[in-house]
């Protein structure tokens, strides 16, 4: 593997570059809510690139509601989904869209989360619950 690739994996460039150039725009630390961007590529389209495959959708859900986490805790924790659920409204088609990821409750092991994610016309066309164990440096919260 070349340096270049292991360097963008190591810091999580890669991940974020393949979701669309995923990024976090805003946090509210009143409504522990995380704004963030991606771009909804034609190559994440089914039926004939027009409709988004649910599975990128649901990978930016899960991905604020991890955010929302990680700003929540100071960035002391991040998050290992456990279960989500996810609904879908709209179609997503090509185009901007903007995800909104935030914690209901965080406990000392566990965090309840929600996620918002509209898309290019603005209209809201997924929404998801997860929970998830936290995590520091990659491993469980110790007891």
């Amino acid at each position: 593997m070349d340096d270049d690739l292991e360097a963008r994996i190591r810091s999580g460039k890669a991940l974020f570059e393949s979701m669309g150039g995923f990024h976090v725009t805003g946090w509210d630390p009143a409504t522990k809510q995380v704004t963030a961007a991606f771009t909804v590529k034609r190559e994440y389209c089914h039926t004939n690139g027009t409709i988004a495959q649910g599975g990128f959708i649901t990978a930016w859900l899960d991905a604020a509601m991890a955010h929302a986490v990680t700003h929540d805790s100071d960035h002391a924790f991040n998050v290992a989904s456990l279960e989500i659920k996810v609904s879908f409204l709209e179609r997503v088609m090509p185009g901007a869209g903007i995800v909104h990821g935030r914690v209901v409750r965080r406990g000392k092991r566990v965090a309840f989360m929600e996620g918002d994610l509209y898309n290019a016309e603005g209209k809201l066309a997924a929404q998801a619950t997860s929970t998830g164990m936290l995590v520091t440096n990659g491993q469980p919260k110790p007891s």
